[in-house]
């Protein structure tokens, strides 16, 4: 176990913090990586924090689904490598009035589903007992649909007279934490092909039979591609394993704000914005409009992961919202079986230019702040739901203080 503030055991006040002569750095920061907590292309969490390292990244942020079971590994990696840890979570949320209308928020093929993240949540974990109950209660929901897929691929593959079964348990025990998905499903679906047979034309054929007679697209040795394969041919709508998630997995948008803020964390939404076609969701494709709904619910960061983006589009959007005076922090995700590099770009391996490192370097110091004041007893950035916007600059001078003391000790 760790103490309380493990993470500035060492450090001076905040007053003397901020008198300390800044490095004048811009460093490579990234904000948004899962873990094997809930399903990452990382084999362990400290891999992320080598190639973190090797490619001179100074700040890191995990982003697990609907755990925080990952940070105390992360803060005592983050001490051993030298990269400041910013504790976050995702959740999707629905958002029925959206789902009824058809609007697709920042889930390109499920109207009404919303993904929001945590920025900067207490460490060590500290939240009501509710939230807690409420976290479980979600995983416990989200893993019982898991388990229920597995159910349904066991009949399919029996009707399919293929010699493969699959165990839930097993499974969930040998590929998962405590949260199973059906990410964890595709790869151990492929081990067990490839398991049975050695012979690529053998291995064909059975991937032809369980995606219901099509053949394979991808090529057999890019693992990443395949699992994406199998996850969308078997376990998505049409797919014969595919089961409906369950109403009960999901809170309202507004239940996921309060459980982060109880948490300790300030809600900030991840931006999807263009696909490859230059198109964006309903709910984002006027940024003036999304503007203002984003604030009359209360979030006021946002979150994007350029490698998805056109730069020019991202760099609109992006100085729009600093403009406005969002918290603003970019990430890679990292939560396919695709190990890209963690230095972060835009689509097509196009770099961010210095405004916009500047921009995710400001954001990642008003949480590097939050937590840093959280830690020690004080209020952090928000004061009840509202940011303390007035105060952004104050905020950005220490968080870049606390995140060059860490990494300088």
């Amino acid at each position: 176990m760790v103490s309380k503030n493990m993470l500035y055991d060492f450090f001076p006040g905040k007053e003397e913090l901020t008198r300390n002569k800044p490095l004048n750095m811009l460093p490579d920061i990234n904000g948004h990586i899962h873990t094997p907590h809930s399903f990452s292309a990382f084999t362990d969490m400290e891999q992320a924090f080598r190639m973190a390292k090797k490619e001179g990244l100074k700040v890191l942020g995990i982003n697990d689904f609907y755990t925080t079971d990952g940070y105390e590994e992360f803060a005592l990696l983050a001490q051993k490598y030298k990269i400041f840890p910013l504790f976050n979570i995702e959740f999707m949320a629905l958002q029925k009035d959206l789902l009824e209308a058809g609007i697709r928020v920042n889930d390109p093929n499920n109207p009404g589903r919303t993904y929001l993240s945590g920025k900067g949540l207490n460490f060590p974990v500290s939240m009501s007992s509710n939230s807690f109950a409420t976290i479980k209660s979600i995983q416990d929901e989200s893993n019982q649909q898991t388990y229920e897929m597995i159910k349904k691929l066991n009949a399919f593959v029996k009707e399919s007279g293929l010699d493969l079964n699959f165990d839930a348990k097993e499974m969930h025990n040998a590929y998962a934490k405590n949260l199973f998905r059906e990410r964890h499903i595709a790869q151990a679906i492929r081990i067990a092909v490839f398991e049975k047979t050695s012979i690529s034309s053998e291995r064909e054929k059975i991937f032809q039979k369980l995606f219901s007679g099509k053949k394979v697209k991808s090529s057999l040795e890019n693992i990443a591609a395949l699992e994406n394969e199998i996850r969308g041919s078997i376990l998505k709508a049409g797919g014969s394993a595919f089961v409906e998630e369950n109403p009960k997995a999901f809170l309202s948008l507004e239940e996921v704000n309060a459980l982060i803020i109880d948490a300790g964390g300030i809600p900030c939404y991840p931006v999807l914005l263009d696909n490859p076609s230059g198109k964006c969701t309903d709910y984002e494709s006027d940024k003036e409009k999304f503007l203002k709904t984003l604030l009359d619910k209360n979030i006021y960061s946002i979150e994007l992961i350029p490698g998805r983006n056109d730069f020019d589009i991202l760099k609109d959007f992006v100085t729009y919202f600093h403009k406005n005076r969002f918290v603003i922090t970019f990430g890679t995700e990292h939560n396919t079986p695709q190990l890209d590099p963690m230095k972060i770009t835009c689509r097509g391996g196009v770099p961010l230019d210095d405004e916009l490192r500047k921009i995710n370097y400001k954001g990642a110091a008003i949480i590097a702040t939050h937590q840093y004041l959280k830690s020690i007893g004080e209020e952090g950035y928000l004061s009840g739901e509202k940011p303390k916007i007035d105060q952004q600059q104050e905020f950005i001078k220490l968080g870049k203080a606390v995140i060059e003391q860490f990494i300088s000790d």
